[in-house]
C-alpha cells in the first residue's frame, strides 16, 4: 500500500460507546475521506499506535491529536460554560477545516456538539416543562442502534463502525444546512437594515420558520414578516416572536380577523383587503393572494 493511501488510525475506548466518541469518529472519517482504521481499546500499547486518540488516554493536546476529557481538570469549557467532551474537542480543531469556515463550524457546535458534550459531562442541558417529556436529540437516532439488553450477541465494534458512516452523512448534511441558514440570515438582516419601517420586514424567499423567527426576534422592531408561500402563489404575514426562547408574539392579528378560512367574504369585509385568504385561529398568521395584499394586512394590523 502506498504511504499516501495509508489509513489513519483512530483510537477510542472499547466497551459500550457514547455519542461523543461516535460523533468524534465521524468527524475524523469525514476529515480523512473515510480512509481511517478504527481501534476501540484502552490498551496503552494500542493507544500509542493512534494518529488520533480521543475519549481515552487521559490527555488533551490538540497539537498531538490527543482529545480526552476524563483526566483531572478536564479539557476546558466554551465561553458559555459548556465543557468539552471528545466530540467538541475534535470539532474545535477540525470543524472549521471540514466546513470551510469558522462561522459554519460554530453553528454546528452550537446546534449539535454542545448538547452531546454537556450530556457526556453529566450536565442537565434541558429542563422539561411538561412532565418527563424531553427533546429527542439527533444523536439518539444513532445511539438506538446499540444492542438492547436482549441482544447481547451483537458486535458493538461492528455497530459502531456502521453508525460512524451514518453520522458522517448526517454531519455533512447539517453542514450544508448551516451554510444555507447563514446565507438566509444575511438576506433577512439586509432586508431589515434596508427597511424604512422596521416593524414590517419583507423578503422574497420562503425560509424555514425557525430561521426567520430566531433571526428577527433578536432585533427589537420587527412585528410582522411578509414573505411568499413556498408551495403556492400566495403571500404570508407572520407575527414575530418576542424572543427566540418563546412562542409568544409581539403583536397578534386582531381577534376579529381570526379563524376565517377559504377567502371568506366576512374576512375581506373586516380587513378591507380584497384578496385575503384566511387568518389562523390563534392569530399568528394571515395569508393573501398577493404581495400587495399581504403588505396591506400587515400595515392594518399594526394600527388595529
Amino acid at each position: 500500500m502506498s504511504i499516501f493511501n495509508k489509513k489513519k488510525i483512530c483510537v477510542t475506548h472499547d466497551g459500550t460507546f457514547h455519542s461523543d466518541d461516535l460523533f468524534a469518529t465521524a468527524v475524523l472519517y469525514i476529515l480523512n475521506n473515510g480512509n481511517i482504521k478504527i481501534i476501540r481499546s484502552r490498551n496503552r500499547e494500542m493507544i500509542k499506535r493512534g494518529d488520533y486518540v480521543y475519549d481515552t488516554g487521559g490527555e488533551y493536546d490538540d497539537t498531538k491529536d490527543f482529545f480526552d476529557h476524563h483526566q483531572r481538570g478536564g479539557a476546558g469549557s466554551r465561553p458559555n460554560g459548556v465543557p468539552y467532551a471528545s466530540f467538541g474537542l475534535v470539532w474545535k480543531k477540525y470543524g472549521p477545516e471540514i466546513c470551510g469556515s469558522s462561522e459554519v463550524s460554530d453553528k454546528i457546535d452550537e446546534k449539535i456538539a454542545q448538547h452531546i458534550d454537556a450530556i457526556d459531562n453529566g450536565l442537565t442541558f434541558t429542563n422539561p416543562i411538561y412532565g418527563g417529556s424531553i427533546p429527542y436529540g439527533p444523536d439518539v437516532v444513532f445511539m438506538n442502534n446499540k444492542p438492547t439488553w436482549k441482544e447481547q450477541g451483537k458486535s458493538l465494534n461492528k455497530i459502531f463502525k456502521e453508525q460512524v458512516k451514518r453520522v458522517s452523512k448526517f454531519l455533512l448534511r447539517e453542514i450544508e444546512v448551516a451554510k444555507s441558514d447563514l446565507e438566509a440570515i444575511k438576506i433577512m438582516m439586509d432586508a431589515y437594515n434596508k427597511s424604512e419601517d422596521k416593524r414590517i420586514i419583507i423578503i422574497e424567499q420562503d425560509f424555514p420558520r425557525y430561521l426567520y423567527q430566531n433571526t428577527l426576534s433578536k432585533v427589537p422592531e420587527p412585528t410582522y414578516l411578509v414573505f411568499p408561500s413556498g408551495h403556492s402563489s400566495m403571500w404570508k404575514v407572520e407575527a414575530i416572536s418576542k424572543s427566540e426562547d418563546t412562542m409568544e408574539n409581539r403583536k397578534m392579528f386582531p381577534e376579529s380577523w381570526r379563524g376565517y378560512l377559504d377567502g371568506d367574504p366576512k374576512l375581506k369585509e373586516i380587513t378591507g383587503v380584497s384578496d385575503v385568504v384566511f387568518c389562523h385561529k390563534s392569530g399568528f398568521l394571515i395569508v393573501a393572494n398577493s404581495k400587495e395584499g399581504a403588505i396591506k394586512l400587515a400595515e392594518k394590523a399594526l394600527i388595529a
